[in-house]
């Protein structure tokens, strides 16, 4: 009589490497986000420095057009991307508000 061993989803190497693959992309973008971020806390400071208002709502349509192209053309939902982008611009406005009431 043969005894089956059920296989964990631990023990599955092709799944393993998707897995490792999924981390690693994860890690690139956090370190991505947190480069994206400095960028923008500095823009905020300049803007607060120079009295240019937090948001830039045409600039915001711009970039939400371009990133739902390039979602449309890496085969991604272009609903996901603009959902993505604007949670990050929403953040940044926040930034950018807190650097205008503490002066840069």
């Amino acid at each position: 009589m043969t005894q089956e061993v059920q296989q964990t989803a631990g023990d599955d190497a092709v799944l393993a490497g998707f897995r490792k693959s999924i981390d690693n992309i994860d890690a690139a973008l956090v370190h991505m986000l947190a480069e994206r971020f400095r960028i923008t806390q500095a823009v905020g400071a300049y803007k607060a420095k120079v009295t240019l208002p937090p948001a830039d709502p045409a600039r915001e349509a711009e970039q939400i057009a371009r990133l739902r192209r390039l979602a449309e053309e890496s085969e991604l939902d272009p609903e996901f991307s603009e959902k993505f982008l604007r949670f990050i611009i929403d953040e940044v406005i926040r930034h950018h508000e807190q650097a205008q009431s503490t002066g840069g």
